[in-house]
């Protein structure tokens, strides 16, 4: 059964100590208000850490804990203590609330940053550094393994694992049984391939979704622009969906045809301070998913 979700980006939470964001309790009113029943975890630290008080505000509202994810620079060596205590702190919260996926992401590098949605001129990694860095998710990926969860790698705009080669590189050097792939159609997009295609050859290693669109006209003015990527979700290169270049009907036909099982988690990352209302954004995802058939 595919069931539905949505996720603090959506209300413009990228990082735990932003004083722009909203209240965790506010998102999760929200989020139910809007017609959904599970809710991701959010950066450590937005939520509550203590299990107890997070668990009555998830309950109060009728949500269950789906995932959390680890968007930190898996990229940067000197930042490997920090990324391990992140792990460890979601797996923990995780566990708590009986949620099931981790999903790791590799945060934007300032190298990466210029050439989002420009696959040909992105800068690679030498031998050594992709080395490193495989061995950074495999290591996380084992944590979660080892806390019961399953760990989904996350292809995201601005950092080293954007685009489809490398994720692919990524999945044939990091043993399936540690990692399968949390797929987010929309970063997808902006990176410049199909997301559609990308599912179908993989759809077997695909352990959860995230439901994202793109607006093509604003993604076509920040690639040109090199627009960097907080800047292009302020401009609204993540739009509502049905509204973008994702074919979600595709999508649906995809997950029912394998026998897809379990969340699909909607993700419109948007501007804390912008002008939009978050709630208002989320009643609309759900109300376009349930005309496909979601």
């Amino acid at each position: 059964m595919i069931q539905i979700g949505n996720a603090p980006c959506s209300w413009g939470v990228e990082f735990a100590d932003d004083p722009r964001n909203p209240s965790w309790r506010r998102v999760l009113a929200e989020a139910a208000e809007a017609g959904y029943r599970g809710i991701e975890l959010g950066p450590v630290g937005f939520m509550p850490e203590d299990p107890a008080l997070l668990g009555e505000g998830l309950a109060e509202h009728g949500l269950t804990l789906i995932g959390g994810v680890v968007f930190r620079p898996f990229h940067d060596p000197a930042a490997w203590e920090e990324l391990q205590d992140a792990a460890r702190r979601t797996c923990r919260a995780l566990v708590s609330h009986g949620a099931r996926h981790l999903v790791l992401i590799d945060s934007i590098s300032p190298r990466r940053a210029p050439t989002a949605g420009r696959a040909r001129e992105a800068e690679q990694m030498d031998k050594a550094e992709w080395t490193a860095f495989a061995g950074r998710f495999r290591e996380i990926a084992k944590m979660g393994a080892d806390h019961g969860l399953t760990v989904g790698v996350h292809a995201h705009a601005a950092g080293f694992m954007d685009f489809e080669p490398e994720l692919e590189r990524l999945l044939e050097e990091v043993d399936e049984s540690l990692l399968k792939i949390c797929f987010d159609t929309g970063h997808h997009s902006y990176a410049g391939f199909d997301p559609v295609a990308f599912m179908r050859r993989h759809i077997q290693r695909i352990s959860y979704m995230h439901f994202k669109d793109i607006d093509p006209a604003v993604k076509a003015r920040a690639i040109a622009n090199r627009t960097g990527f907080y800047d292009a979700c302020a401009q609204g290169i993540f739009c509502n969906l049905g509204k973008g270049d994702v074919d979600f009907a595709a999508v649906r036909q995809v997950l029912l045809e394998n026998g897809y099982d379990g969340w699909c988690t909607v993700e419109q990352d948007c501007d804390p301070a912008g002008p939009t209302k978050p709630v208002e954004d989320a009643a609309a995802n759900r109300a376009f998913l349930s005309t496909i058939g979601f």
